[in-house]
């Protein structure tokens, strides 16, 4: 029911719901949790391919993004708490802490088939997700109803907002704009209007902040780095653990109000950075050329070639656009993605957006050969991260970005093109029609 009100609660008209959901490892219905987004194994009755054969969900979502599927307005993850990394480890949690922060290559005694499942569902179709809640964190997802699911408390809130990395020169300068954006953010918690009472309760009481990252690809790129956490951005993360607390802690003390009970969160950043010109969150640039999908007033797709703005500047002072690293290119090394993501959250009291781009299920890189070498790796930083989610090429119908050549690119950018429609009713014979 929820997922259905999600499907018709939309900002603008275009911009669907963000709903997200997460079951226990251990819960007795987690085999059919795992499997209840495998759209291209749930056949359509009365709706046939040119062979006779029922169409999928799967293949029908691929011709028109609006054909409801199950939980398709809902982000699915799997929760793992401690008693997962006591079965892994075989040992109590408070032997596995001290252990695996002295050697994070401690061996796995048991890999619960559980895991191995997600893992293998996840190359394939993008979800399950993992929210990885261990240690002290064990308790911060719950049975609540909010939109902040790093809490212990029902109906709480985070004020979210992004510094921008690639604009700022400086680390002096930075500190200065991270202790600034703190302060505006616990201004928030205090003027923002709220729907209702509990929220507000909430709120007053946790005062929970998500100062986050964007640009971060391109303030690397820029200085000649490759995608990977390098000595001068563990200065200037450090800089954002430091000056977030100092900044909003200062503030409360002036104001006579209680310290934040968390302060950074690194969000998607999907539309602002489209918006600041810049890499999303921590991700790599996808590619350097790509062909985007967007609704239109007309509520049909539409699409236009683009050049990546930071690619476009990099290639304007001579570089060749081939010898720019993108997330496809990472997507060939996965470790090197999810230790990005690991060496970042160190300095980050929340949860981190990021997923990694993987090559579509049934490739030479992503197939039944490729799981157990995943898991492992996965499980190798686990203990590190607060989630972890990975989206297979093509996993998707509707999906907003292609990568293309960079000549193809040049050629038709600035262009818009209309997208070929396809009706729900004509596809399935009308039995979805006015769902």
């Amino acid at each position: 029911m929820i997922n259905e009100i999600g499907r018709n609660v939309m900002q603008g008209a275009s911009r669907r719901s963000a709903l997200y959901a997460s079951l226990n490892w251990r819960h007795g219905d987690v085999n059919e949790f795992l499997h209840c987004k495998d759209w291209y194994n749930m056949p359509v009755s009365g709706a046939y391919n040119e062979d006779g054969t029922n169409l999928t969900v799967g293949q029908l979502k691929e011709k028109d993004f609006n054909y409801p599927a199950p939980l398709d307005m809902t982000n699915i993850s799997l929760n793992y708490d401690n008693k997962f990394l006591e079965t892994l480890y075989d040992m109590p949690i408070s032997e596995v802490e001290k252990s695996v922060i002295k050697d994070s290559s401690l061996p796995f005694k048991y890999i619960p088939a559980t895991f191995y499942e997600n893992v293998r569902q996840a190359l394939k179709t993008g979800e399950p997700g993992f929210s990885f809640n261990f240690f002290i964190k064990e308790n911060e997802t719950l049975r609540n109803a909010c939109t902040e699911i790093c809490s212990e408390d029902d109906s709480d809130v985070c004020n979210l907002g992004s510094v921008n990395m690639s604009r700022i020169n400086s680390i002096e300068e930075f500190e200065d704009v991270v202790d600034a954006a703190s302060q505006f953010l616990l201004c928030g918690t205090i003027k923002a209007k709220l729907p209702y009472g509990k929220i507000e309760e909430v709120r007053e009481k946790n005062r929970r902040l998500g100062l986050g990252l964007m640009g971060v690809h391109e303030w690397l790129i820029t200085r000649g780095y490759q995608y990977e956490v390098v000595d001068e951005l563990k200065d200037w993360l450090e800089v954002y653990k430091k000056a977030s607390e100092e900044g909003a802690n200062r503030l409360a003390a002036k104001l006579g109000i209680n310290n934040p009970v968390a302060y950074r969160a690194i969000a998607p950043t999907g539309t602002i950075s489209i918006v600041a010109g810049t890499s999303s969150g921590i991700e790599p640039l996808y590619a350097v050329a790509y062909k985007r999908r967007y609704l239109k007033g007309d509520k049909q797709w539409h699409y236009q070639y683009v050049v990546d703005g930071t690619a476009k500047l990099l290639i304007e002072q001579g570089t060749d656009p081939n010898s720019i690293e993108s997330a496809l290119d990472l997507a060939n090394d996965v470790e090197r993605r999810i230790k990005f993501q690991a060496d970042v959250q160190d300095y980050v009291d929340m949860g981190i957006s990021s997923t990694i781009n993987v090559p579509q299920w049934g490739t030479e890189l992503n197939n039944e050969t490729r799981v157990y070498k995943f898991t492992k790796t996965l499980l190798s930083y686990a203990h590190r991260l607060r989630g972890f989610t990975c989206y297979p090429d093509g996993a998707r119908g509707g999906q907003p970005i292609t990568a293309i050549p960079y000549e193809e690119a040049i050629k038709h950018e600035g262009k818009e093109f209309k997208e070929e429609f396809h009706d729900v009713c004509s596809l399935t014979g009308g039995g979805s029609c006015g769902v």
